[in-house]
């Protein structure tokens, strides 16, 4: 009886330390993921003797592989999104993704220079999810603290929501959506005009 509890106890701490390097190899990946990501976008577009046309372009295929565009979409339309119609859905997401990735392929620009120091990861609450934890060496002040939420899903990794010193783009921009819709008449469809609207802009620009 005492070798049949001793085994049984083996097997579960094996088991046990079995998830636990599985947790970590995760973690290393998704950091790897971030570290490629990141390296590409300043390194590979932003430092690259290219033109400003080509740039927009390279960005537009990195953060189209890099960001899960779709599941941000959904998650910052809220409980609008179930109300929504399949027309409705398609657009919000074309043009939240095209106007998106515009957005970030400029910003970009402000790390022209500069690196992404990692200091490793924390966990998230939400399933298949967690932290890339990293600082942007400023010239003046403190490093700036960008954290990158990834998300994977049957082995892939993709960045849902990017928190630079507490903010979370993700959330703001829900709760900004969120306040527009109720606020307009039009609802969902005045909120997609508006966007497209913004985008003819930036694209103009």
């Amino acid at each position: 009886m005492m070798k049949k509890t001793f085994a049984v106890l083996t097997a579960a701490l094996l088991l046990f330390v079995g998830s636990e390097a599985q947790a970590e190899l995760d973690a290393a990946k998704a950091e790897q993921f971030i570290k490629d990501t990141t390296t590409e976008g300043v390194e590979q577009i932003i430092n690259a003797k290219i033109s400003q046309e080509e740039k927009d372009r390279r960005f537009h295929q990195l953060l189209n592989n890099a960001l899960d565009l779709d599941f941000i979409g959904q998650f910052v339309l809220g409980r609008n999104w179930k109300t929504a119609t399949a027309q409705q859905r398609d657009q919000f997401i074309t043009t939240y993704r095209d106007l998106n990735i515009l957005n970030w392929s400029k910003r970009f620009n402000e790390f022209e220079g500069k690196n992404f120091v990692f200091k490793g990861t924390t966990p998230s609450t939400s399933k298949g999810q967690i932290f890339v934890n990293t600082v942007v060496p400023m010239e003046q002040g403190e490093p700036a603290k960008v954290l990158w939420r990834v998300r994977e899903k049957n082995g892939n990794y993709k960045v849902v929501d990017i928190v630079i010193e507490g903010v979370s783009l993700a959330q703001a921009s829900r709760s900004e959506y969120t306040a527009f819709i109720k606020n307009n008449a039009g609802g969902l469809d005045a909120l997609i005009a508006d966007l497209k609207d913004k985008l003819r802009k930036q694209q103009a620009k």
